[in-house]
Parts: structure tokens; C-alpha cells; sequence
């Protein structure tokens, strides 16, 4: 296979997802045959609260099991975790210097609904790099590849469960006098506070 990077679809991704898109000189792929693994950024992420870390978790309908290939991976509506998501980004944003610039952009994702996590996932990620004005272009992988024959494989790099070598600038973060600064969050939480600037930032 050619030199190429690739990533898996997040859930709002964290700033040090952005910051590989960034900074990338390979072509892009966007995981979308692997197995589903569980707990991972695929289907959550991680806001600053008034409480500290708070993660958003989307909810996978039953027999998304670790067999299941990310483009068959079905969201769950069984609650309205739609809602739920969407307030708590206001409680936490609402009084951010930007969150009002771009809430319109972002409101559509808590509101309309999509069968497949994938679709969901590459949708939001598509606003996310236009408000953080990023060029970055990708494509999608067409079957799966295993970890040993990619150059630049982050699909199980970027996890909640493995501490990261990335390093977050401080900048602004609405609760840091409770809390202290938080690093590397989902990159909403860099884009609510540093607005135009969070592409010069990553």
C-alpha cells in the first residue's frame, strides 16, 4: 500500500485529531471497515464542565458488537440522548467567548437524526474542519488494512483509555479557575473559546 495516514471516525474529536489533520503531509483515510471497538472516541467525547471532564457518549443500538464493521454501526435512539448532549453543551459553553458564533452550525447534529454512527460522525467532522477553516482533504478506506502494513495508523492511538504524548497548549477554558485547565478536550471546546484563532492555535 501506498504512504498513506489513517484515522477512524470520532464523535466530536479531540484537538490532537485536528492537529494530525493539520499537520498531515500523507494522504488521508478515514477508517470505515474495521470492527466497532467500544469505548473508544468512535461514538464519545470529552467537554469541560462546570463538574470537570464530562463525556458525551453516543449510544450504539444492541448487537454493535466488536464484529460489527464502523459502516454498519447503528446510533440508538432509544433515549433522547440528542437532547441531553446538545444541553449540556450550552451549560458548559453557553458563556464561552464563541459559542454563539458557531451553536447554528453545530444545532442540526441534536436535532435531525442519523442511522449510522459513520454517516453521523464524517458529517460533523466536515463542519467542524470548515469552522476551523482547515483544507484538509481525505477519502475513505475501502477495505480493512491491519495496523502492521499502515505507516501512520491512529485508529487505536487516539483513545480515552491510553494517555497521549500530544501536548496542549493552555488557552482559556470557561471553568479552569474550578477545575484547571483540561487538556486536550474535543476540539469544540478550543473552538468555543478561541474562535478564528483555534487553526492557528493547532
Amino acid at each position: 500500500m501506498d504512504k498513506v495516514l489513517i484515522l477512524p471516525a470520532f464523535y466530536l474529536p479531540s484537538i490532537e485529531y485536528f492537529s494530525v489533520l493539520k499537520t498531515a503531509s500523507d494522504p488521508i483515510l478515514i477508517e470505515k471497515h474495521e470492527h466497532f471497538p467500544k469505548q473508544t472516541y468512535r461514538n464519545r467525547a470529552e467537554i469541560h464542565s462546570a463538574n470537570g471532564k464530562l463525556d458525551l457518549i453516543v449510544p450504539v443500538v444492541k448487537g454493535s458488537k466488536v464484529h460489527t464493521a464502523m459502516k454498519d454501526v447503528k446510533i440508538s435512539y432509544e433515549f433522547d440522548w440528542q437532547r441531553l448532549h446538545w444541553l449540556s453543551l450550552q451549560t458548559s459553553y453557553r458563556s464561552s467567548a464563541y459559542f454563539e458564533f458557531y451553536e447554528d452550525e453545530l444545532a442540526p447534529f441534536y436535532h435531525k437524526k442519523w442511522d449510522y454512527l459513520l454517516d453521523f460522525n464524517v458529517e460533523m467532522l466536515n463542519v467542524l474542519l470548515k469552522l476551523l477553516k482547515l483544507n484538509s482533504s481525505y477519502s475513505f478506506t475501502d477495505s480493512y488494512q491491519a495496523p502492521s502494513t499502515i505507516e501512520t495508523d491512529y485508529r487505536m492511538s487516539i483513545h480515552p483509555k491510553r494517555e497521549s504524548d500530544y501536548r496542549t497548549k493552555p488557552y482559556f477554558q470557561v471553568f479552569e479557575d474550578r477545575n484547571g485547565f483540561i487538556p486536550n478536550l474535543s476540539c469544540i471546546d478550543l473552538l468555543f473559546s478561541q474562535g478564528p484563532q483555534s487553526s492557528a492555535y493547532l
